[in-house]
């Protein structure tokens, strides 16, 4: 039976993945939950999948979780914690949101565990450390992310040895976001709660006004090419709104191969947990009696400019996307707090990457100092912005 360990268990991926285990209890034993600060909900989680271990961020917390759970079971606490139940079982998955995720990356790939990577980010802003962690013996990066989830599964369909000489192209499908078709003065009076009204996925406030502003789809053009090693004028995006096609791989023949489902982000979770198996649960299963149409349109660059902003940011390579990932994050923040409006989020890491210092990524202390100074830049404005 395979060991897991969750790092943001009450979180969107982390509570999708018990589910998995739920369905698939006799193939896979949680041994380690670990939760920023829900401790109530951690908590309840423990007692019922009796793990060997659960961690809580927050430190002050500790003591709360520690008189919840059963006493057998061992309670840490701290940002270090995290890492340090990355390496407690035999596969890792990193559903923390944002930066905060890049310390169980590394842990889970240096420890020589398979990483099942939720945490796009890490890898976004920490490629340059992250890529060399991988030829650890034992370590292993299996995406958890649908669109990287369905690449890696067109590529396994090919002998490894002539992957890079008859890949000719990868396509990234986005459904669109919730303001798909919007005019540039449109997008002007949207509110959170409009942001927010994913008309596809069921995500995080995070990563749901990414994919508003097709940062998020930006992204993943970043971790394509770190997970695969494709240039980036080799990844292409595209607009599918159905989100039933969830990536593609093109090859020199002409033959594109695709993975199709219904949209259930139990699908690749349980493919990063079982792989090179799959599990007997068909999460995302079409009815293929049931009439289909599917569509597929250009994305708009020219009212969403993340999508460009990111391209940029992973061609200047280095610590560029670790600076542009800092400054997304904390605009979506100041978004989410009401602080500036959507439209603001892609005009201010534009400015932020403008002031790019093209540090390299040579170490951990490097990438954290990008990371902040993107952060810092927005942060500035928004506090002269309320004045």
């Amino acid at each position: 039976m395979k060991t897991i360990s969750v790092l943001g268990s009450t979180g969107s991926i982390g509570t999708q993945t018990l589910e998995v285990v739920r369905s698939e209890s006799d193939r896979f034993r949680i041994s380690a939950l670990a939760a920023w600060s829900s401790v109530e909900i951690l908590i309840a989680q423990a007692k019922e999948f009796r793990p060997d271990v659960v961690a809580i961020g927050q430190a002050e917390l500790a003591n709360e979780l520690r008189s919840g759970v059963p006493s057998d079971i061992e309670v840490l606490a701290g940002a270090g914690s995290f890492e340090e139940l990355a390496t407690r079982a035999e596969v890792a998955v990193n559903g923390v949101v944002g930066f905060a995720g890049l310390g169980v990356t590394l842990a889970a790939l240096a420890s020589g565990r398979r990483l099942a990577l939720a945490n796009k980010e890490s890898l976004i802003a920490a490629g340059p450390l992250v890529q060399p962690l991988r030829s650890t013996p034992g370590a292993e990066l299996i995406p958890v992310d649908s669109e990287h989830s369905a690449l890696h599964q067109c590529l396994r369909a090919i002998e490894q040895d002539s992957e890079s000489k008859h890949l000719r192209q990868l396509v990234l499908t986005a459904s669109g976001g919730p303001f798909r078709g919007f005019r540039t003065e449109d997008l002007e009076r949207v509110t959170v709660d409009d942001a927010l009204a994913h008309p596809t996925w069921s995500m995080g406030p995070k990563i749901t006004v990414d994919s508003s502003t097709l940062m998020n789809k930006g992204l993943e053009v970043i971790e394509a090419h770190e997970l695969f090693g494709v240039p980036y004028e080799n990844i292409e995006v595209v607009v599918h709104p159905e989100s039933i096609v969830h990536s593609m791989a093109v090859f020199t023949d002409g033959t594109t191969m695709a993975q199709l489902s219904e949209p259930d982000m139990k699908l690749p979770i349980a493919y990063a947990l079982s792989y090179p198996d799959r599990t007997s649960t068909p999460f995302g299963a079409i009815d293929w009696t049931a009439t289909k149409t599917l569509h597929f349109e250009p994305p708009d660059m020219g009212t969403f400019k993340c999508l460009g902003l990111a391209y940029t940011a992973g061609q200047l390579g280095e610590t560029a996307p670790a600076w542009m990932n800092g400054a997304n994050e904390a605009a979506v923040d100041a978004f989410l707090a009401g602080s500036i409006t959507w439209a603001s989020i892609s005009a201010l890491i534009e400015r932020a990457l403008e002031q790019y210092d093209g540090n390299a990524a040579d170490s951990i202390e490097s990438v954290i100092r990008a990371d902040r100074q993107g952060r810092e830049y927005v942060a500035r404005y928004v506090a002269e912005r309320s004045r």
